[in-house]
């Protein structure tokens, strides 16, 4: 698998080896020690998590407190998703910088999302299935909310009519706001949360 940076630093495009024969393709989407090696970070599995869309729904800006944080990686199992990823970590070099990748299970690519940056994605068909791989069990109460439209952020989501949205996300902050309010998380909280391994031993 190809495993690369994105736009935005510490979250990383998974691109797996698709393998094709007569019956159909056979592909690994996701190995820990090709992960460790070239991301620096350490991840187990502790949460596993599906939505499912209908088309035009749109969800986040969502990312969590620190503590506890919960770092993900996210595939699209069905259908497909416009999908973004957001710096909120305050004293990054990119804060409120942006990245954006199309999820879908032809591409099989996957998205690591660690601890301080935000997810948002809309689905482009109805049924879209999304799986999230967690490396923490989630805590009530520690969802951070920024609105995927805040002009300031000018997420291109290319819309040819209103997202669907939860109540929740149609009222969340902009990140301005979430800044101000001091919920969001600092670039080194999250950058000392990031675990890492030392090399396996051959």
């Amino acid at each position: 698998m190809l495993i690369t940076e994105t736009a935005v630093p510490d979250a990383y495009r998974i691109q797996p080896e698709l393998l094709p024969d007569h019956r159909g393709r056979f592909y690994e989407g996701l190995r820990h020690e090709t992960l460790r090696a070239a991301t620096g970070h350490a991840f187990e599995l502790r949460q596993v998590n599906f939505t499912v869309s209908h088309r035009n729904v749109l969800r986040g800006i969502h990312g969590t407190t620190m503590p506890p944080g919960q770092g993900k990686i996210i595939t699209c199992v069905r259908g497909a998703a416009l999908t973004m990823v957001v710096d909120l970590r305050v004293g990054s070099p990119a804060f409120g910088h942006h990245d954006v990748l199309r999820l879908d299970p032809h591409g099989a690519t996957a998205l690591y999302v660690p601890d301080g940056l935000g997810l948002a994605y809309v689905a482009l068909a109805d049924d879209t299935c999304m799986n999230y791989l967690c490396d923490r069990e989630y805590v009530h109460g520690t969802i951070i909310d920024v609105d995927a439209l805040d002009p300031a952020l000018a997420l291109p989501w290319d819309l040819d009519e209103p997202p669907v949205r939860s109540a929740r996300d149609a009222a969340a902050p902009t990140l301005a706001e979430a800044l101000a309010d001091g919920t969001l998380p600092t670039y080194e909280q999250c950058r000392r949360s990031y675990r890492t391994l030392p090399a396996p031993t051959r």
